[in-house]
C-alpha cells in the first residue's frame, strides 16, 4: 500500500499522520504495524511510530493479511437490523451467549458473526474478527452493535467511555416501586462471597454505575419499568433494582418470586431474567449520522405481561 502525506501533515507525528491518510486503520494498529517494521520510506524502513513526518512523503506500508479467528464460525440465524462497511447491530434472542469463554466456547453471536461476515472482516487488531463493543447478558434480549472495521470500534468504544449511547431496557420487576420513578446510584464490583455476582460496594471500590428508572406499568405484586443506563456495567440493572427491592421476575442471582407471581412464571416456563434491551442510539464512527433503534418485547415477555394482566 503506497501512501502519500500532504505537505500540510509536516511536524505531526508519523503514527497521527498516517490515521489521517489511511482512515480504514485505526491510530493503534498503525502503530503495531510500524514497530513491527511494516513501513518503509525513502531512507529505509521507519519503526517510531512518534517521528516527526516533514510532509509530502510517499511511503509503503505492508498489510499482513487478518489472521484467522481462533473462534469457529458457525450457521447461527442472526436477526440483524442494519448493516453497513463498518458495523451492523443485532436484535440478540434470550439464551444467545455474546463472547465465548468458559463453558461457552461456540454457539455464541461471535461465533455466528464469523460465519455472516465472512470474507468482510478488515481485521480488527489483525485478527478477522467482530468488534464486540459492549454486551448483554446470556439470558437478557435485545439490542447490539458490533463494530467491523477498526475505525469503527475505537469510535464506539469512545462513545462507550463517555457513556453518551442511549440505551433503555424493559424490566418486569416483583413489586411496585415507590417512588415510581427515581434515579439509583451504586458503585458495582464482584462480590466478595460469590464471584459470579456483582454488588454494591462502596465507592472507591467499585465502578461507578448510574440507572435512571421509570414504571410503566403496574399489575398485583409485579410492575413493568424503563431502566434507562447512565453507565453500563455487567448486571447493572439486575444488582439495581434488586437494590431497591424489586429485583428482575425470572432472576434466579438477584431476584425474588412474589407468592402470587409465581405460578404464572411455573405455567408459561419462564425461566430468564425479565430484561430486554429495548432501544439502542448511537453517533454512527464514520458517517456522524446518529442511527436509532428499536426492538419489540419478545414473545416470552408479551406472555408474561399478559399473565401478570390477567390476575385479579
Amino acid at each position: 500500500m503506497t501512501i502519500s502525506l500532504p505537505a500540510d501533515a509536516a511536524g505531526q507525528r508519523l503514527d497521527k499522520a498516517l490515521a489521517a491518510a489511511v482512515p480504514t486503520f485505526s491510530r493503534e494498529r498503525l502503530k503495531t504495524l510500524v514497530q513491527a517494521g511494516k513501513l518503509v520510506g525513502s531512507a529505509g524502513v521507519i519503526w517510531d511510530p512518534a517521528t516527526k513526518v516533514k510532509g509530502g512523503e510517499s511511503l509503503i506500508l505492508s498489510v499482513p493479511a487478518p489472521r484467522p479467528a481462533h473462534n469457529e464460525a458457525q450457521d447461527i440465524p442472526l436477526a440483524i437490523l442494519h448493516e453497513d462497511d463498518h458495523l451492523l447491530v443485532v436484535d440478540k434472542p434470550a439464551g444467545l451467549v455474546v463472547h465465548p469463554a468458559a463453558g461457552n466456547f461456540d454457539g455464541t453471536l461471535v461465533n455466528a458473526l464469523l460465519h455472516h461476515c465472512a470474507g468482510r472482516l478488515s481485521g480488527i487488531g489483525g485478527v478477522a474478527r467482530p468488534g464486540i463493543v459492549h454486551r448483554i447478558d446470556k439470558d437478557t434480549s435485545g439490542l447490539l452493535v458490533v463494530a467491523k472495521t477498526d475505525p469503527a470500534h475505537e469510535g464506539l468504544a469512545a462513545q462507550f467511555a463517555r457513556h453518551s449511547v442511549e440505551r433503555r431496557y424493559v424490566a418486569i420487576v416483583a413489586g411496585i416501586p415507590v417512588p415510581p420513578a427515581g434515579r439509583i446510584a451504586g458503585a458495582l464490583a464482584r462480590s466478595s462471597t460469590n464471584r459470579q455476582k456483582m454488588a454494591i460496594v462502596a465507592d472507591g471500590r467499585g465502578k461507578h454505575a448510574v440507572t435512571h428508572y421509570r414504571t410503566v406499568a403496574t399489575f398485583d405484586g409485579a410492575a413493568q419499568v424503563e431502566c434507562r443506563l447512565e453507565t453500563g456495567r455487567t448486571h447493572q440493572i439486575r444488582v439495581h433494582m434488586a437494590s431497591i427491592g424489586h429485583g428482575l421476575l425470572g432472576d434466579t442471582a438477584y431476584g425474588r418470586t412474589p407468592g402470587r407471581v409465581a405460578p404464572i412464571l411455573k405455567q408459561l416456563g419462564f425461566a430468564r431474567q425479565a430484561l430486554h434491551a429495548a432501544t439502542l442510539g448511537f453517533q454512527h464512527p464514520v458517517t456522524k449520522e446518529f442511527l436509532a433503534f428499536e426492538s419489540p418485547l419478545p414473545a416470552d415477555m408479551l406472555a408474561l405481561i399478559d399473565g401478570l394482566a390477567g390476575l385479579a
